[in-house]
C-alpha cells in the first residue's frame, strides 16, 4: 500500500467517525423531540378515544397516525357547523360572543394544532431515519478505512 492509499484509509476512517458522531446526534434529537412533543400532548391532555361507544377510553396521541386522525374528526365536526370559515361568516364579522362562531374558530385552532403535530411526527421519522443512514454508513466507513489501514505497506 502506497503513502496515497494510506492518507486515503484515513481519511475514510474520519469521514466514518464523523458520520457515526453526526448519526448519533441526529437520533438522538428525533427521540429527544419525539418525547418533547408526546409529553405536550399529555400535559395539553390531547387524547383520542379508542373506541367511539366508550370516549372515557382513550389514550394520549403519540404518533403522527393518531394525531391525523384527531384532527380529521374535529374537521369533520367542524364542518357539520359550517363548511367552510367564510360560509360561517357569510356577510358578517367574527363574533366571540356567538357560541357557534367560538366553536368553529376552537375547533380550527386545535384541528391546526393537530395538523401541526401530523407534520411534527413526520419529521421527528425523517430526522431519525437519516439519522440510522448516517450511523450505518459512519460504521461501514470506519470498517472499510480500518481494514485498508491494515494492509500490508507495499515499498516500491
Amino acid at each position: 500500500m502506497t503513502k496515497i492509499m494510506r492518507t486515503l484509509a484515513m481519511l475514510i476512517t474520519i469521514l466514518g467517525l464523523m458520520a457515526i458522531v453526526l448519526g448519533g446526534i441526529f437520533v438522538g434529537e428525533g427521540f429527544a423531540k419525539n418525547k418533547m412533543i408526546f409529553d405536550r400532548m399529555k400535559v395539553e391532555k390531547v387524547t383520542l378515544a379508542l373506541d367511539p361507544n366508550n370516549p372515557q377510553a382513550s389514550t394520549t396521541i403519540n404518533n403522527a397516525a393518531d394525531a391525523q386522525a384527531a384532527a380529521d374528526l374535529i374537521a369533520t365536526h367542524r364542518r357539520a357547523i359550517a363548511p367552510t370559515y367564510q360560509d360561517l361568516l357569510g356577510t358578517s364579522k367574527f363574533d366571540p360572543t356567538n357560541p357557534k362562531d367560538l366553536t368553529y374558530a376552537q375547533a380550527m385552532n386545535l384541528e391546526n394544532y393537530l395538523y401541526m403535530a401530523v407534520m411534527a411526527f413526520g419529521l421527528v421519522q425523517v430526522v431519525l431515519g437519516a439519522g440510522a443512514f448516517m450511523l450505518v454508513t459512519g460504521l461501514a466507513l470506519l470498517f472499510t478505512g480500518l481494514i485498508l489501514m491494515r494492509l500490508p505497506l507495499k515499498t516500491p
